[in-house]
């Protein structure tokens, strides 16, 4: 059985693990001392269809590791709404003297241009690979790698980061069905104001509009026997209950493409032990309203970064959890919040239009709600 030493493991190659791998090298680890692993390829990684939704603080974190994606979208608007009553709020780029407030890239894009960076750095990648074994020790921990030859790691420090294998018996902090699907799709319209992102509340939950090329990526939240009916449904008449539960904002949908459903819940267990940390969706998986999961994960990683850069040690680990308590704990009060007024008849929702109208009023609380979306709590 071949055995393996690292200071760090990164047990999930995608954007945070990739991000978090690349940026130890900057912060001055050396790249012989970081291994990734992944049960899939970077070529299927890559062929991975699905659409992002990134910050402007994200993209500031990509570019500092040289892994901007060129295939973006810019969003310059954020046009937020609630679906037969009065009040919206506008948040303009202009406002904040900022060329976007964010961008929708494909999770295939973004992937290929981390997984380039980690390859220039020289990062040991061990994919496809699966750790089917973790035994955390006084003074490392060991992963079992499965494969035809088993191979043995030990690392200071093991990161999870949307893979690997932890303790199950450890539960979830907060899980919460929200009874609620999401329907994803891109789709096309008559009319799109270029580079404006919507979000619409309805009666059974968000429907947000990202602008992506010369199209939408959807993801309309609804109840799960809403979603049934709307999968059922052929293109024609979906694109007309779209149109109905959206407005006329962007035109007419003329094209949807073949439409993917997903149970929405929360999943927030920011869960460490002494040589063991999670980060971004291992951490907490967010409903999708205001865009946040990434752009959490991705500043789980800058504090991180910079923390293991000083010493791959149990030490860094508590400060880590310690220092982003805040920004994680507000981003899930938020989503959670929002996902559970929505998901029901609350009578909550009838204050919605006149909330909206009063913070695009009000220039601060309008500021805050965009810094919250462009930074997290800082």
């Amino acid at each position: 059985m071949t055995e393996l030493d690292y200071d760090i493991a990164i047990c999930g190659a995608g954007p945070a693990g990739m991000a978090l791998a690349a940026l130890l090298v900057k912060r001055g680890v050396p790249a012989a001392r970081i291994a990734l692993i992944d049960a899939r390829t970077l070529d299927h990684a890559s062929k991975d269809p699905r659409s992002l939704a990134l910050s402007w603080g994200s993209r500031q974190i990509l570019e500092e590791i040289g892994a901007w994606p060129a295939a973006a979208t810019a969003i310059e608007q954020i046009h937020v709404s609630r679906r037969s009553q009065f009040g919206r709020s506008l948040i303009d780029r202009k406002d904040y003297d900022l060329p976007a407030l964010g961008y929708v890239s494909r999770y295939g894009n973004l992937v290929t241009a981390l997984g380039a960076v980690c390859e220039r750095a020289g990062i040991v990648s061990l994919r496809p690979a699966r750790v089917e074994a973790l035994d955390e020790l006084d003074d490392a921990v060991a992963l079992t790698i499965a494969g035809e030859t088993p191979q043995v790691l030990r690392a200071a420090i093991v990161v999870q980061a949307e893979g690997g294998l932890f303790n199950e018996q450890q539960t979830r902090a907060t899980h919460r069905d929200y009874q609620q699907t999401a329907i994803i799709a891109q789709v096309r319209s008559t009319t799109p104001p270029p580079h404006r992102a919507y979000e619409r509340f309805t009666e059974q939950g968000p429907l947000a509009l990202l602008p992506q090329d010369d199209e939408y990526s959807l993801v309309w939240c609804v109840r799960p026997d809403t979603a049934i009916e709307l999968q059922a449904l052929d293109d024609a008449d979906f694109l007309q209950a779209l149109g109905a539960a959206f407005g006329d904002r962007v035109g007419t949908f003329t094209r949807a493409t073949p439409r993917l459903a997903f149970p929405l819940g929360l999943n927030a267990d920011p869960r460490s032990t002494a040589r063991t940390v999670a980060i971004g969706n291992a951490a907490q998986t967010l409903h999708p309203v205001a865009g946040q999961g990434l752009n959490l994960g991705l500043r789980d990683v800058t504090v991180l970064a910079r923390l293991l850069a000083q010493g791959a040690t149990p030490a860094m680990l508590s400060q880590f959890t310690a220092l982003r308590q805040r920004d994680r704990g507000t981003t899930v009060r938020l989503t959670d919040t929002m996902a559970r007024i929505f998901a029901n008849d609350s009578p909550a929702q009838a204050l919605l239009g006149l909330s909206l109208a009063a913070i695009d009023v009000a220039g601060p609380a309008r500021g805050l709600l965009a810094e919250l979306m462009m930074y997290g709590r800082r």
